[in-house]
């Protein structure tokens, strides 16, 4: 068995919630995944292993994946975690057994993930047991939401302004930040700006000419970074990397060599909302 990671949208009833769903398989030997900060929180199940959650990230995080590995995966929205008995700052920067949180529903969709036929099937009952978690718990912040739509890179709003407009304080929505993603506000905006960065170079953007830049740099300079110096000081703390390690020095591709595009494409679609009056 070849390694391989394939990513697909999820179904549309989980759209407003799943970013992205995939299935990735590693050949003979151990393969080294490097996670990467989203804004939300990711779920794993390795077909025959015990289910986690990979909780919201602040930096790279490294994890060897065994051999012959099946893995099922969902990365969530911000703001948009599946129910939890916690909350999720005390999740940050941490990968946890899905039983602890979620006791015996996690032990029965093991299951049904190992009695799956294929890793297909493992993934539609995955999103099946998913939506019926959301519809029974309504739990979501729906300012939350708000906050993190207009928090992405293209249309970039003050924090301080940000509270204003949705009628809270600045205190009040770092405490509902914190709760509901795990992250300060301004935390969040670095995140998603990076991500917005990342979203760019998968899709094999254009730079639109900002700042008489191309490449890498107009790339930055669309995302909101002061310059190419600026992307790299924060791709550096993001991944651990600079951004031509990651990218392999293109800006096309992901240098891991996958296609990101489902997660990805969601992602840029918030560029087209009408920019914010200010």
């Amino acid at each position: 068995m070849d390694d391989s990671y394939v990513e697909r949208a999820p179904v549309a009833a989980l759209a407003t919630v799943v970013r992205t769903v995939w299935i990735q398989r590693t050949g003979d030997a151990a393969h080294a995944q490097r996670h990467l900060p989203t804004g939300g929180v990711e779920l794993h199940f390795p077909i025959g292993g015990r289910p986690r959650l990979l909780g919201p990230l602040t930096g790279p995080s490294l994890e060897i994946l065994p051999p012959r590995t099946v893995l099922i995966g969902v990365r969530l929205h911000p703001a948009a975690a599946p129910p939890l008995p916690t909350v999720l700052d005390d999740l940050v920067d941490q990968r946890i057994d899905l039983g602890v949180l979620w006791g015996g529903m996690a032990e029965r969709l093991a299951e049904e993930v190992v009695g799956a036929a294929t890793a297909e099937g493992a993934l539609m009952r995955v999103q099946r047991h998913l939506l019926e978690a959301y519809r029974a718990s309504g739990t979501l912040d729906p300012l939350l939401r708000e906050a993190v739509l207009r928090l992405m890179p293209w249309s970039p709003v003050p924090i301080a302004t940000l509270a204003d407009r949705l009628s809270i304080s600045p205190s009040q929505l770092r405490r509902r930040c914190l709760h509901a993603v795990g992250m300060s506000p301004k935390t969040l905006q670095r995140t998603l700006r990076f991500q917005g960065f990342l979203a760019l170079a998968q899709a094999g953007a254009t730079p639109s000419g900002r700042r008489d830049a191309d490449g890498l740099a107009g790339l930055a300079a669309d995302t909101g970074y002061a310059d190419h110096a600026h992307l790299t000081r924060e791709c550096v703390r993001l991944t651990g990397v600079t951004p031509r390690s990651l990218l392999h020095g293109s800006v096309d591709r992901c240098g891991c060599g996958h296609d990101h595009a489902a997660s990805y494409r969601p992602f840029i679609a918030t560029r087209a909302l009408p920019p914010q009056r200010r």
